[in-house]
């Protein structure tokens, strides 16, 4: 009878605890080059990935905010870098409930990977971009401290984060 007990109670906590899923990858990812912050947010059903945040908010050659310039699509080579998504409808993964997977645009070529990502701890994530049979992989690290739609000071002067929500400042309040 104990052993009834016992076998019941393990079914019923496997029962409880049910398929272990992804863990939880939203927040603020800085890259692994240090040079722009990603925020991981639900996109529908799935997970994305925006740029929110770049190092050079500028671009050296022509003083201007960096674009989109070597998408494949000539319409889309003038959008600013912020705000773009970069990682595409990441989902958990059938064969690895511990990772995600779905595709990452490369600014840098204008050109969409395969990829996944999986939490290494609290506050780093594994990415990995692949063409073909060959896989590039990157820690992010979780950012503490980030600013939605303000000017920050940094060791470099200003800089600017971007949020899909447009920062409003708060109204002032009328002398009584």
């Amino acid at each position: 009878m104990a052993r009834l007990i016992a076998v019941a109670f393990t079914l019923l906590g496997l029962a409880i605890a049910g398929p272990s899923h992804a863990a939880d990858i939203s927040g603020v990812w800085l890259t692994n080059t240090a040079d722009a912050q990603i925020r991981m947010a639900k996109c529908g059903a799935h997970m994305c990935g925006t740029i929110i945040w770049l190092k050079e908010p500028k671009d050296p050659r022509t003083g201007k905010m960096p674009t989109d310039e070597h998408n494949h699509d000539p319409a889309k080579r003038s959008r600013p870098l912020l705000g773009i998504q970069v990682a595409l409808d990441f989902r958990p993964s059938p064969q690895d409930p511990g990772k995600y997977v779905g595709q990452f645009y490369n600014a840098d070529d204008g050109s969409t990977y395969e990829g996944s990502i999986s939490q290494q701890s609290a506050d780093a994530l594994r990415v990995e971009g692949c063409l073909l049979m060959f896989c590039q992989a990157q820690i992010w690290t979780r950012v503490k401290h980030w600013a939605v739609g303000r000017t920050l000071m940094s060791r470099g002067g200003r800089t600017r984060c971007f949020d899909a929500a447009p920062y409003t400042p708060h109204a002032r309040r009328s002398p009584r």
